[in-house]
């Protein structure tokens, strides 16, 4: 563990750790009146399992890093597999939350394996692209991980979870065109794609039926949510008042009024807004300058691993953590429409706090294997 711990990134790794833990407290905050109102449980309830699954992720953490990037690709063939098998199984068995089936229920726990695909695919592809870059002048070698990952993407949008589908679908999409693949292929991908979408939209002209359900299709009216407080705009013309009420140095720890159930989950998707009630702007803008720093460390660590499979790795990550904390700040702040994606570090839930743990010890792997290959090149010099 002493040569792990030399080449792992600290910056990267202490700014984890502390966002880990402002956001187990801002959880505790922000659910503890929803928790003993709403739902009659304990005002610790959301605190103590989020506290389990960090622990869990800290478990995680020691087991992983010692597994070379190699290896991650071999066992991600396996999870790819168990992956579109458990999509599959959801759309018979799954359990439904949100107008959604994306979740798998294991006693007063849940799973949801669409979060678990986003991680396991970056893997996937990685490792795939690496054994396979002599071979990549094949449409059949360089398209297949695409037609893999769009039968996952297929399955999350059957759920139906729209804001997954359109997170997870970019993930792969930057993972393609930073491989080393002919510039044809790409090209006539992208036509296919658009051919795809077109074709779809004379479908649905000539039909009059949307793939769109008619509640995802109220979302893309998120502009002025205020006019319409108590219909579909309530969660972000609520999370505005958050904002406003917050002001530059909030209202202090625990102070916030718009967690007394005006925002229906304040845990989850909106507990940025929550944050700034209590903690104010100053903190907000704080936080926010921790991302663009720890994504920097994440796109850093890709840029020195000599390995494709490493950049690619952490470029998948970078887009992966990147497109939670875009899509999140932009929704509540009306911006685009609200698609119930979680805050990275920050909001409540199992499945991405394990999933985002991996996916950063990933990260630091590779950290450590490109430290450990370039101290073997030094000393041969």
């Amino acid at each position: 563990m002493g040569k792990v711990w030399k080449h792992i990134d600290k910056s990267l790794l202490i700014l984890s750790i502390i966002l880990f833990i402002i956001g187990l407290i801002m959880v505790f905050s922000s659910s503890n009146v929803t928790a003993y109102m709403r739902y009659a449980a304990s005002p610790y309830n959301y605190f103590i399992k989020q506290g389990i699954f960090l622990i869990t992720g800290l478990i995680l953490f020691f087991i992983l890093i010692q597994f070379n990037t190699k290896f991650y690709g071999i066992v991600s063939n396996v999870l790819m597999i168990a992956v579109i098998s458990s999509l599959f199984a959801l759309l018979i068995v799954g359990r439904a939350k949100n107008n959604a089936i994306s979740w798998f229920a294991i006693g007063p726990f849940t799973i949801q394996p669409s979060e678990f695909a986003k991680v396991i695919s970056i893997v996937w592809m990685a490792n795939y692209y690496e054994d396979k870059r002599d071979k990549l002048d094949s449409y059949w070698y360089s398209l297949f991980p695409v037609f893999v990952c769009g039968l996952i993407a297929l399955l999350v949008f059957a759920q139906p979870d729209l804001g997954t589908t359109i997170i997870y679908s970019a993930i792969v999409a930057v993972l393609f065109f930073a491989q080393p693949i002919p510039k044809m292929i790409k090209l006539k991908l992208i036509i296919l794609i658009l051919g795809g979408v077109l074709l779809m939209g004379v479908v649905v002209l000539g039909t009059g039926k949307s793939l769109i359900l008619e509640r995802q299709l109220a979302r893309f009216n998120f502009t002025r949510p205020c006019d319409r407080l108590l219909k579909d705009g309530n969660q972000v013309c609520n999370g505005y008042i958050a904002i406003n009420n917050g002001g530059l140095w909030g209202k202090g720890l625990g102070n916030s009024t718009q967690k007394y159930l005006y925002l229906p989950e304040p845990y989850t998707d909106f507990i940025f807004a929550v944050m700034i009630e209590e903690l104010g702007c100053v903190f907000g803008i704080a936080i926010i300058l921790v991302y663009i720093y720890i994504l920097y460390r994440v796109l850093l660590i890709g840029r020195k691993s000599p390995t494709n499979r490493g950049c690619a790795i952490c470029y998948g990550v970078c887009t992966y953590i990147f497109l939670h904390i875009a899509v999140n700040l932009l929704g509540i702040m009306g911006l685009m429409p609200m698609t119930g994606v979680p805050l990275p570090f920050m909001s409540y839930g199992g499945s991405f706090t394990i999933c985002l743990v991996a996916a950063l010890t990933i990260v630091q792997r590779v950290s450590v294997e490109t430290g450990i290959r370039s101290q073997i090149v030094n000393k041969k010099k």
